[in-house]
Order: structure tokens, then sequence, then C-alpha cells
């Protein structure tokens, strides 16, 4: 049944069932005449069924881009049209059209090979806000008038017309139909059936595309005068040429051909020395004063000086390697004798393809001399690059030669340097890349340059062409293993070095570090003698780290003094005693943490691992009347939180064990810090040091000073592993500890630290919270439980006491 239609001033009879011709990308709006190719089959059909009708047609867009398109795909709201012409082509029907009114779809069916639907006509909004819609139209004209005269291509004619005009769906769908818009955008405004709506969209639309034309001309302007410029040169550049022609000065040829000549030379791979000579058929051809011709001529000069096929031949000999390890390096014996399988793998392979080594340890200990004692061993040359604090993807591949100051990546560039294809390469500090939105993920280009199967290819954005570095000996460092992408972190193996002992520093010290501060300073092995002691006290009272390069450092401290005597005339030879250490460099910097110097109450001593090494550190536990909250300080992590609510959580649900009154929650606060809290702390490794000083505090009994303890708690009071025990019992030592906890999980890690090392320290290890109470609290005094009563369990750890009380006392987001 046809309804009469009143769209725009104009009666129309429209059918309410008409043909369907979806449209990709474009969006039809009334008032709107324009001309499409219907190519589809279905299309073609609902164009002839139209004409056989009574040319009445809809036109809808379509939301998802796809050839046969359903009901789903199509937006709800479209057009009804008139079929004003129809040409028939080769690859479909050409058709013009006119908008009538805007409608939505009510049904869709498929009759033969077209497809029909059935239609809501969609009028505007009848009311009304006369004033505002007068305002909304002056000022999208104002607009549209402004665009027009920039020069966007839009007729004078249709501004003049629109002048005139008062219906406001007219003037927006006209104005809508001339400018650029996005297919959302075109939508909205198509469904929108609020004038005023309509026209503050269209208002703001009309303000972007403004800002928009604006820097285009701005942009257009720039260019034209750059154009002008660059004319201006090429005129100057040729009337310079012809001159030196005529004064026969141009040696551009000569150049050409010596470039060829080395290119030649060089032996290239087939893809580069393409890439190459291309390059110079360019520079031939161009301007040799331009910017252009200078830069090919730097792409040249990198392409010939890069060792394409240069290498150095491995002289590896497994016991001349190990008298180098140990000229350079005392201890570390796994760790050597490692480095020699690896280097016997190289010698029966002779090819570099094997395991990527990754030295993981804290600052100090070594990683950077291995990597030169291995480059030593295997007679390559050594290059070394610091990766650390990089956040762009071009400084490992380098930059596009389409950027001013384009430059090879640092792998492409340190290779140059090295002068071979196949020296031994340390990456440095791998886990201090950093990462951006605008640099990309340098990690990621790391996998290729170290996948054994992708980096025959390795390509830098600057050459353009591949470069093998199969041959090329990679080794990485790193302080830590946490910020390192899982996927490279498979392409490498890691080998640890935890720190060294006391007795090793003062062994390394001695044999090594005070005859070099001795030579580097000036003087001379008669002039000065360190003793032990001295050697002692610096590394008590001045260092105390991991690593040895603070304690070289303070050593070459005590030499500069020394030099300092020699320079002034003294003639003495100086034996260097600990008090003389104390008086030439003052007191200690800053004072070290070291062991409880007598039992307390609500005080428990912790281990933790850092990326320098090991360190102990004390957690304080403090009850207060008050509120039951808990309190937790330090700058701890969420995970270091979590083993606090746990640790809590168990000590609550076994509070008649521990003989503490369930009463004792209801009226008070805890409080738990972890001193040091400018150093962010996290990790599940403190649960049973905070069990331990929550009990403590509760309970009023002391924990034994001369305890450290390490592990992570349950709510079933379980202890599990933990990592990084090595390091955490030489920091303990460090810190005077006698005593250490461990969980019973990790007593296979105690065969990789020292047998002096567990001499000094008594490990014990654990298996519940309650083994823990019994080591850690002072003897006769301890909270022990006894076995004969139940475990009692209640619902997220509280006491069963509570809960048959009819408390309504809870423990959640800190409080309980």
């Amino acid at each position: 049944m046809a309804k009469l239609i009143n769209e725009h001033s104009s009666h129309i009879a429209v059918p309410e069932k008409m043909p369907l011709l979806p449209l990709q990308d474009t969006v039809i709006f009334p008032m709107m005449r324009i001309q499409l190719t219907a190519e589809r089959p279905f299309s073609v059909a609902a164009v002839q069924q139209s004409l056989l009708q009574d040319r009445f047609i809809f036109l809808v867009a379509q939301q998802n881009a796809t050839d046969d398109p359903s009901l789903d795909d199509l937006y709800p709201v479209g057009t009804i049209c008139i079929l004003l012409h129809s040409v028939p082509q080769e690859n479909g029907t050409v058709i013009l059209v006119q908008g009538v009114a805007k409608a939505r779809i009510n049904d869709i069916w498929s009759e033969d090979n077209f497809r029909m639907v059935s239609v809501e006509h969609l009028p505007d909004s009848t009311v009304r806000n006369v004033v505002e819609e007068r305002a909304l139209m002056r000022e999208v004209m104002e607009r549209f008038r402004a665009i027009a005269l920039s020069g966007d291509s839009i007729p004078a004619e249709l501004v003049n017309f629109l002048q005139g005009i008062n219906d406001p769906g007219v003037v927006a769908f006209a104005i809508a139909a001339n400018i650029r818009l996005s297919m959302s955008e075109a939508q909205l405004l198509l469904e929108t059936t609020d004038p005023v709506h309509r026209l503050q969209t269209l208002l703001d639309i009309l303000s972007k595309e403004a800002e928009v034309l604006s820097m285009q001309n701005q942009i257009k302007s720039t260019v034209d005068e750059e154009i002008k410029r660059h004319q201006k040169e090429y005129y100057l550049r040729e009337q310079l040429k012809a001159i030196q022609n005529e004064l026969g000065g141009n040696s551009s040829r000569a150049d050409a051909s010596d470039l060829r000549d080395k290119i030649l030379a060089k032996q290239m791979p087939e893809v580069a020395e393409k890439e190459a000579l291309r390059q110079l058929s360019r520079l031939e051809r161009m301007p040799q004063e331009g910017p252009e011709a200078e830069t090919v001529r730097n792409y040249l000069d990198w392409m010939v000086d890069l060792p394409w096929n240069t290498v150095s031949d491995d002289s590896i000999n497994i016991v001349e390697a190990k008298k180098v390890l140990d000229e350079d390096h005392a201890f570390l014996e796994k760790i050597k004798e490692r480095i020699l399988e690896f280097l016997a793998v190289h010698k029966l392979q002779k090819t570099s393809k094997g395991s990527i080594i990754c030295f993981v340890g804290p600052p100090g200990v070594g990683k950077t001399s291995l990597g030169k004692s291995i480059s030593r061993a295997m007679g390559r040359k050594f290059v070394r690059i610091s990766v650390g604090g990089i956040h762009d993807e071009a400084e490992i591949r380098g930059h596009r030669r389409t950027y001013i100051g384009a430059m090879p990546g640092r792998i492409i560039n340190a290779l140059k340097q090295a002068g071979t294809r196949n020296p031994v390469f340390m990456l440095d500090e791998i886990d201090k890349i950093g990462t951006d939105f605008r640099g990309g993920d340098p990690y990621s280009a790391l996998l290729e340059v170290l996948d054994p199967e992708q980096n025959n290819t390795f390509t830098d954005h600057y050459l353009n062409v591949p470069f093998d570095l199969s041959k090329v000996v990679f080794i990485t460092t790193a302080n830590s293993l946490e910020r390192i992408p899982a996927p490279l972190l498979d392409r490498m193996e890691i080998i640890q070095l935890a720190g060294y002992t006391e007795e090793e520093k003062l062994d390394i010290a001695l044999r090594y570090l005070v005859s070099r501060q001795i030579e580097k300073n000036g003087l001379t092995p008669a002039q000065v003698e360190f003793l032990p002691e001295a050697i002692i006290t610096i590394i008590r009272s001045y260092t105390r780290e991991a690593g040895l390069r603070n304690l070289e450092r303070a050593i070459g401290k005590v030499c500069r003094k020394l030099a300092k005597k020699v320079a002034e005339g003294s003639a003495e030879n100086f034996r260097v005693t600990a008090a003389q250490v104390e008086e030439l460099m003052g007191e200690p910097p800053r004072v070290f943490d070291t062991e409880l110097e007598e039992d307390e109450v609500g005080t428990a001593t912790g281990l933790a691992w850092t990326p320098v090494g090991g360190e102990i550190l004390f957690v304080e536990a403090m009850a207060m009347a008050g509120k039951p909250t808990l309190h937790l300080t330090g700058s701890l992590g969420e995970i270091m939180k979590e083993s606090a609510d746990a640790a809590l959580s168990y000590i609550r649900a076994n509070a008649t064990r521990f003989n503490i009154p369930p009463e004792r929650f209801r009226d008070t606060a805890l409080h738990i810090h972890v001193p040091a809290g400018a150093l962010p702390k996290d990790g599940p490794s403190a649960g049973i040091t905070m069990a331990t000083a929550v009990l403590s505090t509760l309970t009023r009994k002391p924990v034994r000073h001369e305890v450290a303890m390490t592990g992570e708690i349950t709510l079933r009071g379980k202890v599990l592993p933990i990592g990084g025990l090595k390091e955490k019992i030489l920091g303990a030592v460090r810190a005077g500890i006698k005593v250490v906890i461990v969980p019973e999980g990790n007593m296979r890690d105690l065969v990789d630290i020292p047998a002096q090392i567990l001499e000094k320290v008594k490990i014990v290890p654990v298996k519940t919270i309650d083994d823990v109470f019994n080591e850690a609290f002072v003897p006769g005094g301890a909270p022990v439980p006894s076995p004969a009563e139940p475990v009692i369990s209640a619902p997220s750890g509280v006491p069963a006491q509570m809960l048959e009380e009819g408390s309504d006392t809870i423990y959640e987001d800190g409080e309980y």
C-alpha cells in the first residue's frame, strides 16, 4: 500500500515495499541526486525490478564490507530514492537516483534473484525550538561559506542557493552531500530526527573540516615555497656545473669510478653488491652538490667499509683457554667450566651457531670481563655495546634513509668498528632497555639479532640489505631477569653470578686489585703494601657489596692519598693497616644493616634479593588499642601485602593454639612496617618473617636477634620455596647472621653455595610455620602450639570462636 510522504514540503506517494540496493562506502541523503554503478547481480536485478514497478528503490549503506550482505550487515536506516535514469553497461548498470525520504528497515526477504524490503518512514521531529534552529542554521552556513571560499571545490552557486532556504533538513542534507564525511558521520546525520541536534552535529563536523583545510593550505604554501627554492638551487647548480666543465675541474666521474672499484673489490653478497651498484648509478645521474648526493655517498661509504667477508681465524685451545680464565678470574669454577664447554663446542662444530650466554648477577661481579676472557680464548676481536636505556627500535635496526641524519643501528656500527664479521659481541645491560609508543619495541628487534635461525639475514633499515650475523658470538649481561621478555630469554642460556664472599674478595683484592690500583696511581709495589686487615676493613666498613667494583674504587682512593704524599716529597714505604685505612678514608660513608643487637618483641629479620645482591631487612609489627585494622607501610608491593594478609589470617585462625584471647582481635589495630621505605619491596618470600613479627607482638615473646628467615607462607601454614637463596645467604653472612631459616624445598639449592659460607651460618630447613616459630623465638618462651589441639579453620581466616559468639567483625580491605 502506498503511503503519502511529506518530506521537506513535497508530497510523494511512496510504497511500503520496494527493491533493496545495498551500498558500499556510500550514504545517500534525501534531496541528494547521485550517479551510481550497480555491479553485483542482485543489485542489477533490483534496478530492473524498480523499473518494472514504480521506479522506487531503497538504498542503504553496509556496515560490514561483504559481497552478500544480510540484514545484520546493513545499517538500520537508509533512503527511499526515485530511479531517474538507467544505462546498462558491460560490467553492470549505471543509474541516476534522487533521494526522497529516509526510512527504517522493518523486514527483508528474497524474491528470485533480488531482495525486497518493507520500510517505515522516519520523519523529522515536529517539536522545534525555532530561535535555536535559526541561529544554528546561520552558523552552519557561515562555516560552509568559509570552507567554500578556502578552495574546497564547492560551487558558489550552491552556497547562494542555500542562503534562501529555511528548511533545516534541506540545508543540512545539502551541505552533508558536498563535504567530506566518514561513513559513521554520514550515517549519524541520516539517522538523526531532531533538526537541532542534526545541525549541531553538522556544525562540529564543519569546524573540524575548516581546521583541516586551514592546515592543508598552510602546508601547500610551505611546499610551494620549497619547490621554488629547489628550482632556484637547481638552476644555480647547473650554472656551476657548466662553469666547472669549462674550467676542466669536475672530478665526480673519477670519484664514481673509484667507488665502483671498491664495491667490486669488497666481494659483497649478490644482493648487497647489486644495491650498492644501483645507488652508485643514481649518484652518477644526480647533481653532485645536492643533499641527496651526499646521502647516497654516505650510504656507499658504509657499504664499502663493512666487513662483509673479513673474518678472524679461531685459535681455540682448551688448555690455554683455561689458563686465560684462571688468569683473569679467581673462583667462579662452575662458570669457568661452562665457558670451557662452550668453547669446546665451537671448536668442534667450527660454527658460531650455538648457545647464547647471558651472564646475570649484581654489578661488579665480572660479567663484562668474562666476555673479554672468552674473546681472548677464541682469538677473536671483542666488541661491547651497552643497550641499557635505549627506547627506540632504530637503535638496533637503524634509521631508514628517508630521515634526515639517518644512520645504521648499533649492531652494524659496532661491526664496522670491529673490522670483522665474527667478533665476540657483548650486549650489556639488556634488562634496562626501555620502550615507548614512539620508538617501538627494542626487545623485538633483539629477537632477530640473537636468534641463530634468523640472524643470518638481519636487515638494518639503513642498509636495506641482509647482513649475516650468524658468525658472531653474542654474549649478553643483565642484573635481573624480571624485565626481560620470555621470548628473548628463550634464545639465551642463563648463567647466574651470585657475588663474592668476604674471603673471596680478600683473595681477589690481594692478587689482582691492589697491584692494578698501585700501578694505575703511579706507585710501585715496593712503595705500598696492603695488609689483609686493611682490605678486610675496607670490605666490611666501606663497601659491603656483592661485587668488586666499589672495593677497587676504595683501594684506588687509598692509593691516591698515598700518591699525594709521595708527590709532596715523602720517601717512606707505606704499610697500609686497618687504622691507616680509617685515617686516609675517613668515617665510613653510611651505616650498613647488620643483625639486631638484642632479642626484640615484634621485630623479625628477613632476607631479600635485589639486583645488586642479597640484603637483610627488618619487619616490625606493633599492636595498638583501636579499631581492628591492618596498616602496612614501607613501600610494599601487592604480593608482599598479600603475604601480610595470609600471615595474619593464619594467626587469627589458630589464636587459641597460641594462647591469644579471641577478644584481643576486636580492639587491636596492627601496624606492620618494613624500614628503608624509599626502596620498593615486593615478593612472597617475606611471608614467614611477617608471621613471626605479628605473633611476637601479639604474644609479647621476643624473637632471636641472630636468626634471619625467608619463605612464602600459605593460609594452611605451609612454607613454600623461594628464589635467590644463594644471594640471600651471602647477604645474611655479610650482615653477621648466625642462623638462617629456609624452606625445606630449597635445600637442594645449597650445592651452589661455597662451603666456607655454609660453615659460617646454620641452615635450618622448615616445612610449616610452626617449625619457623620453634626456631625463631627465644627458647623457653616461644608460643609453640600444642600438637594435641586441632587447628581451627574458618572462612577468610576468621577464628571460629568469633563466629560462634556472633561477632560481625570481618577482615576486608585492611579491616578485620
